[in-house]
């Protein structure tokens, strides 16, 4: 399952297709019964979804949920019983999917569904009754560990943390129940971004707030911020990178700083750290984590690497979302307890291997 701290059902595929290989087949369970749109649950246990839910043909209590990458999924939910370690949990909410449109089909076939891990009542975590969870992501192969509970180890060394931010108006473009934390600046090679800090604050609708989002590749900001950071990384990387100068080269909709690097070169040369500034803490991103290598896209003896930072303005997100590829080889803390959230730089192949896991096969 995809593991996104972005969304609050989780969801397994339902119906046999041929490109997908792994499915939950209900037919199959003893504890699985399907939810109708006349139950209490149906009707007041799902106010946290982004969209409301509807009655379907057969009276299902029927969902539909959209991405951020424009992919949606839809189905009808459901009760199952989830086991986790010793863990058993009957009656847990999730969602039978049974259509849905995709952004990346090859990687969503080696998926079976999704794990919904944000503040919402649904959410696995919520269902499953932790207080706190961690993983840490492998910059290798996007491997890594997910621990529910509390995680002490003595080599753990202290995390950095940053507060949640709460928002008890309700306000059109604020999702209270992801993940919000406050930005506060970016720096370049310790050189701050020359940005008010009125740019990072949420507005008076709710747009603006920063989400920390498992589930989101890359990390996406605001157009002015975007562009004064990209400004000041190419001015940076002057002379050491050389620049895909095809104006209308734009990977993924919302990231056009692109690079030219010799296909045959084992290693990144030297880049500036990208440091976000959130309220009590600070996320260093540097080497490898700045840049991605396009698949397929090769110009001569060189390929093309993309800076991981894109426009959420061409995107039409009204937010900041700090992704997965700039969380790799940080320990990531959710401490729902204390309404914050902790990391600390960290090799995640040597952590996996120090808690006596097969990080090859937590993927």
């Amino acid at each position: 399952m995809v593991l996104d701290t972005g969304s609050e059902l989780s969801w397994l595929r339902c119906k046999k297709e041929p490109n997908f290989t792994s499915i939950f087949n209900p037919l199959a369970s003893k504890t699985y019964t399907k939810i109708p749109c006349s139950s209490q649950t149906c009707k007041t246990r799902t106010s946290d979804l982004i969209l409301p839910v509807t009655c379907d043909s057969a009276k299902l209590c029927h969902f539909i949920i959209s991405y951020a990458d424009a992919s949606s999924v839809e189905g009808h939910l459901a009760f199952e019983t989830f086991r986790f370690g010793s863990l058993t949990r009957p009656a847990t909410v999730f969602g039978c999917m049974d259509s849905g449109s995709s952004s990346n089909s090859e990687e969503d076939a080696k998926t079976t569904g999704l794990m919904g891990m944000n503040r919402g009542s649904l959410s696995f975590v919520n269902q499953m009754g932790f207080g706190k969870f961690s993983y840490c992501i492998s910059g290798l192969d996007s491997t890594g560990f997910l621990l529910l509970g509390e995680a002490r180890y003595s080599w753990l060394k202290p995390l950095n943390y940053t507060p949640l931010v709460q928002m008890s108006t309700p306000l059109p473009y604020f999702d209270r129940v992801a993940y919000s934390v406050q930005l506060e600046g970016i720096k370049v090679n310790n050189k701050v971004l020359p940005l008010p800090k009125s740019v990072f604050v949420p507005d008076h609708t709710g747009a603006g707030q920063t989400m920390v989002d498992s589930g989101t590749q890359f990390t996406f900001l605001l157009g002015p911020v975007y562009s004064a950071l990209r400004k000041e990384f190419l001015l940076q990387t002057a002379g050491v990178l050389r620049v895909l100068n095809e104006p209308h080269y734009v990977f993924q909709g919302a990231m056009d700083l692109c690079y030219l690097i010799d296909s045959t070169s084992s290693s990144l040369p030297y880049l500036p750290v990208v440091k976000l500034m959130f309220r009590g803490a600070e996320m260093s991103v540097s080497g490898q984590r700045l840049l991605y290598r396009v698949p397929g896209e090769v110009r001569g003896k060189d390929s093309v690497w993309c800076f991981t930072f894109g426009n959420s303005d061409e995107l039409g997100i009204s937010s900041f979302l700090i992704g997965h590829h700039q969380q790799q080889n940080v320990w990531m803390e959710y401490d729902l307890e204390n309404s914050r959230i902790g990391f600390a730089e960290l090799r995640c192949d040597l952590a996996g291997q120090r808690l006596g896991l097969d990080v090859k096969n937590l993927a």
